[in-house]
């Protein structure tokens, strides 16, 4: 079973996360029989190794994880395969692909920029 683990960076606020809680909580709902965690860089919680062990005790043998970032920084470039690379090692049974960040995909981006054409309102 293939499940599915949503990366974002985390902050110190709790409310910051609600917009990828709300990702997660959509995806659950679109896929029930597929597992579904979001697990964070830092400051919350779960952190990414606790996100990947979630899945796996829910089943999970291939997991695509989703790095919920706008661009490839040192997040998405360094750090997400140091973090991917530790966990496939403490699984060797277990198969971990990642998917671009968000700000790599062309509907992403027009999705952006019709967010922010609505802001506009009536001319």
């Amino acid at each position: 079973m293939q499940g599915i683990l949503l990366f974002a960076h985390g902050a110190r606020a709790d409310v910051w996360a609600t917009p990828f809680r709300a990702v997660r909580d959509r995806l659950r709902a679109e896929h029930p029989d597929r597992p579904v965690e979001l697990a964070f860089l830092e400051f919350m919680s779960p952190e990414f190794d606790d996100g990947v062990e979630l899945l796996c005790k829910a089943g999970a043998t291939r997991l695509l994880v989703c790095p919920l970032f706008l661009g490839s920084g040192g997040h998405v470039l360094r750090d997400l395969p140091t973090l991917v690379d530790a966990a496939r090692a403490k699984r060797p049974g277990i198969v971990i692909d990642c998917a671009p960040s968000l700000g790599e995909d062309a509907g992403m981006i027009d999705a952006i920029a019709q967010f922010c054409i609505r802001q506009l309102g009536p001319p």
